[in-house]
């Protein structure tokens, strides 16, 4: 690795002295839970979703950890299709007992992942994992010395499940002590969070739209911040949904239903993102699917929702379609500023 002209600039502040010995005191913590057997993926997660690290500490903390002071074997892979419903991986994984696995899985819009690929709630946070994406296996085990030609079959054989092969495991691989145990309910209510009570339902006017095209209230403030603080769960997101056109073109008027309708989910749960996908590419501006001019009767638009604590997605694919119809004029009668009260 090349000689950094000015390596310890981050240091010169308060703030940055601070955020890097914090940073150097969970990376110890977590060598403590190396040492016990815990897979560095699942300590990972359960840092994030106490909020105790940040996203963008994963990659150092999977390069520090397991390569430098661990030395894993490891393998990186651009996938040649698109990986679904992986969450079977992870009872054929699980039997590996030889070796210890991470995935770092670098998710186009949600960063980088740290998946354990035994654990399959880990397969299912991710959704399915994207074609061209990269994903790095890490193989190894702490404490002990390792075999690098098991380690590189391991990686392998791993790398060939998620591309959709049938891969027979040979016996070496399910000798050892790196079996993975799913943690039992004391432990994790021990370390979980107390959450937040679930806001009380709220009476509203707003006509199903499956019955008649929505009137929506107009409402010029968000829901109080209290009753909208997200629960301790990690981030995740979504699997698609296909929103289908109905109206004969995605014009100008079902841009702005779409856009007053992700407004008002968003304002309403601040942490959470919609993702907005077309033939395969994510559009950040929806002005450009009318502007393509290619969205007609009969297309699908896939959205996905992104976020720690994830609700109302089925009222939101539900707004969305009516928003896509020739209904969407439902959602254009509020005042300009306003933002809708559909949530």
């Amino acid at each position: 690795m090349p000689e950094q002209p000015h390596p310890y600039d981050g240091l010169s502040t308060r703030d940055g002295f601070n955020r890097s010995l914090t940073h150097f005191k969970t990376v110890g913590g977590m060598v403590a839970e190396i040492e016990r057997g815990r897979n560095l993926a699942d300590v990972l997660v359960e840092r994030l979703s106490e909020k105790a690290i940040n996203p963008d500490q994963v990659l150092p903390m999977l390069n520090a950890l397991l390569v430098d002071r661990y030395h894993y074997t490891v393998g990186s892979h651009n996938l040649s299709e698109n990986a679904d419903s992986l969450v079977r991986l992870s009872a054929e994984t699980s039997g590996w007992r030889a070796m210890d696995l991470v995935v770092a899985y670098f998710h186009p819009e949600l960063g980088v992942m740290a998946i354990n690929p035994k654990n399959g709630a880990h397969w299912e946070a991710a959704g399915g994992l994207k074609r061209n994406e990269l994903i790095t296996v890490y193989a190894g085990t702490p404490g002990a010395a390792g075999k690098a030609d098991l380690l590189r079959a391991g990686i392998e054989a791993l790398i060939a499940l998620v591309e959709g092969s049938r891969v027979k495991a040979p016996a070496a691989f399910r000798k050892g002590r790196y079996a993975w145990r799913k943690p039992s309910r004391h432990a994790v209510e021990a370390r979980e969070p107390a959450r937040a009570p679930k806001p009380a339902a709220r009476k509203s006017s707003t006509a199903s739209p499956a019955a008649a095209p929505a009137v929506p209230v107009a409402s010029a403030a968000p829901a109080p911040a209290a009753a909208l603080a997200p629960t301790a769960a990690g981030r995740r997101m979504t699997p698609m949904y296909s929103i289908p056109v109905t109206n004969e073109l995605f014009h100008t008027g079902n841009v702005e239903a779409w856009k007053k309708i992700i407004q008002s989910y968003t304002t309403r749960y601040p942490g959470l993102e919609v993702y907005v996908f077309y033939e395969g590419e994510r559009i950040h501006d929806i002005n450009t699917l009318f502007k393509w001019g290619k969205v007609k009767h009969g297309s699908a638009i896939l959205i996905a929702v992104a976020g720690a604590d994830i609700r109302d997605v089925a009222k939101l694919q539900r707004y969305l379609k009516q928003g896509a119809s020739q209904m969407f004029e439902a959602f254009l009668k509020a005042p300009v500023n306003a933002v809708l009260n559909l949530f």
